[in-house]
């Protein structure tokens, strides 16, 4: 009986990591590339709009404030009106607003605003559309996946976020060589790559069934096991004791959470959306940054993929992240500090292969300190939280380009922040037992 049941598992596990995870992966994909197209967009869209370095970083972060404040009604939304629905939605929503980027010189003539104003309001609506993608993938793999197979899920699903800045950067430098029809390669690039998110989303509500029961290509005892599996395991969860959203903000052990992953993300976004301008600046043509720019993000999928299978192998994750993120740190301080090309280069390379390998290593840590669903409240609290430094850090280092007409003082800051997050992180008290034992993968974005 337990061959039999194994082998109902196995088939049902691999039919759903077949069909669902590439399209996912494919979704997600197309999410990033709008979200950080705005930083090659920005080598010819800045003279175009009259936007100078400071308000291109609050343009730029502005996303991560709508994304925060609607992030928590979206969900709400996607529990009423499923998630196959809800992530096509959101998916062509925002795929019309990127789009609309590059329509941002007429809406000012028709409007009688400023370029700078359309640009600030586009940005906010942009992660005002996006809000809630990520939870409401999650939300999408808690009803076909057993607990026990989510982390390997999910890990193989932010393989996206490297893999899009790998494909997408040559692509982005490509698309700004376009002009016609009036509009000039900046404007391209976002109509381009803005038609992949809206055809994406309509696929989704075709290609992507809400249960494992709609699902034909799922035998009737594979569609069983699936049902009663996640059955028992949601008894179990609905057991635990809760603690919301609020109650975890007090939490001092998630408050730290938080406090990492923000210093992840200002590093992070702060990099990414001034990475093609820095290479700009060497010299080479919109091709090469394109090409040049893809770099940091192969070193990064290799140091995600090395470093996180060592950490699940010992089980240790403090010093794994704490070390990620000093790496981080010194490719970051020392790009800043240099000035040959080559040498900037490596170090952001350097940079990106702690800063990617941090998430699938950082998020299993809340399991060795929350316990059942006080962690998913506590999570909730961290990724929101966490996530506001994407405003913080394109902010800070444009404000404090146009300040000193370098780069050097932003990258020295988000070196800074790397080194407290590592130091932070060491600090932090960590249950090993929970850790090894918490059978739910924590993971957000």
């Amino acid at each position: 009986m337990g061959t039999m049941s194994d082998d109902v598992e196995k088939r049902a596990i691999g039919k759903m990591m077949r069909r669902l995870i590439p399209f996912l992966i494919l979704c997600y994909f197309v999410a990033y590339l709008d979200r950080v197209n705005v930083g090659f967009a920005k080598l010819h869209m800045n003279a175009a709009l009259g936007l100078s370095e400071a308000a291109y970083g609050l343009g730029a972060g502005l996303f991560f404030i709508g994304y925060f404040f609607f992030e928590v009604p979206s969900n709400i939304l996607l529990e009423r009106f499923g998630a196959r629905r809800w992530i096509a939605r959101i998916m062509i929503s925002w795929g019309i607003v990127s789009a609309a980027f590059a329509f941002i010189p007429q809406m000012s003539a028709a409007s009688g605003l400023s370029s700078e104003w359309i640009f600030y309001f586009l940005r906010l609506l942009l992660g005002a559309c996006e809000a809630g993608f990520f939870p409401g993938i999650i939300f999408y793999l808690t009803l076909w996946f057993p607990s026990v197979y989510r982390a390997r899920v999910i890990s193989l699903f932010m393989l996206a976020i490297p893999i899009s800045s790998i494909i997408g950067a040559p692509i982005s430098g490509l698309l700004l060589n376009l002009s016609g029809a009036g509009l000039t390669g900046w404007q391209w690039l976002f109509v381009c790559e803005a038609l992949p998110s809206v055809l994406v989303g309509f696929a989704v509500l075709t290609f992507l069934p809400d249960f494992p029961r709609q699902a034909s290509w799922l035998q009737p005892d594979e569609v069983k096991w699936i049902q009663t599996t996640l059955e028992r395991e949601r008894q179990q969860t609905e057991a635990v004791e809760h603690i919301s959203v609020l109650q975890s903000l007090t939490d001092s052990r998630v408050l730290a959470c938080a406090f990492v992953y923000f210093c992840l993300n200002a590093a992070s976004y702060g990099v990414a959306f001034f990475l093609p301008t820095i290479i700009k600046a060497f010299g080479v043509t919109d091709t090469q940054t394109g090409l040049i720019a893809a770099l940091p993000f192969v070193f990064g999928a290799v140091g995600m993929v090395l470093l996180g299978r060592h950490s699940d192998k010992t089980g240790e994750r403090r010093y794994h992240v704490a070390g990620a993120l000093t790496l981080a740190a010194v490719g970051i301080g020392l790009a800043g500090l240099v000035s040959n090309p080559v040498l900037i280069v490596a170090l952001l390379c350097l940079a990106q292969i702690g800063v990617s390998a941090v998430p699938p290593m950082f998020w299993p840590m809340p399991a060795g300190i929350l316990t059942g669903a006080s962690a998913a409240a506590g999570i909730a609290a961290i990724n929101s939280l966490g996530n506001l430094s994407g405003f913080a850090g394109p902010f800070a280092v444009g404000y404090l380009k146009d300040l000193t007409g370098s780069f050097t003082a932003g990258l020295l800051l988000l070196a800074v922040m790397g080194l407290i997050g590592a130091l932070v992180t060491i600090r932090l008290r960590i249950d090993p037992v929970l850790e090894r034992t918490a059978r739910e993968p924590m993971m957000a974005h």
